[in-house]
């Protein structure tokens, strides 16, 4: 593979981790209400496995409460089981026309527990991106073994690959920093 290559393909796939591991951030529960919390929930809407936002609309009334407002009124409960299922730690109200979420406050014990669950995932994040640089790493020293590149620009495409994966780690540092302020607070 092309030096150059190599170096703009570990770029992608470390923003890929980066990103993946933003996603994951963003369906963790903080104690507010978010609609983000529904995104992974899907209903069978006429024969298709269909996301709950492309079937209603989600609003925050308040904080800690989310209503999930149906298009198709058929589907409430549909919606209902499929809240139910996936485990949220949550009870959705049907009041006939719509869907209420109320969020128990976070005790914080609970908070603790986020937190831990993702610095695990952070650390998931952080491996992920290391062995993409250490599989980059090989493709740079093999093109060198190869004579496709000098041993100084071997050192200087290593030394490039380590910014970048510094880079990534310290973005995903900053991402959990974040997150972890935002569970903690009350």
């Amino acid at each position: 593979m092309d030096t150059d290559e190599v170096m703009l393909n570990a770029e992608e796939e470390m923003e890929g981790a980066l990103n993946s591991f933003k996603n994951t951030l963003q369906n963790v529960r903080t104690g507010r209400a978010n609609p983000k919390m529904l995104e992974g929930i899907r209903i069978n809407y006429y024969g298709v496995e269909t996301p709950i936002n492309q079937i209603a609309s989600i609003t925050v009334p308040e904080g800690t409460q989310l209503y999930i407002k149906p298009y198709d009124k058929t589907t409430l409960s549909e919606i209902t089981k499929a809240i139910f299922a996936a485990n949220l730690g949550i009870t959705p109200q049907n009041d006939g026309i719509g869907i209420r979420i109320v969020l128990p406050p976070m005790t914080e014990e609970n908070r603790k527990n986020v937190v831990k669950e993702i610095k695990k995932a952070s650390d998931e994040a952080k491996i992920v991106i290391r062995n993409i640089r250490q599989e980059a790493n090989g493709e740079i020293k093999k093109n060198e073994k190869e004579k496709e590149i000098s041993e100084d620009q071997r050192d200087e495409y290593l030394k490039d690959i380590q910014d970048l994966t510094d880079k990534y780690i310290k973005n995903v540092d900053q991402a959990l920093e974040i997150k972890s302020k935002d569970v903690m607070t009350i």
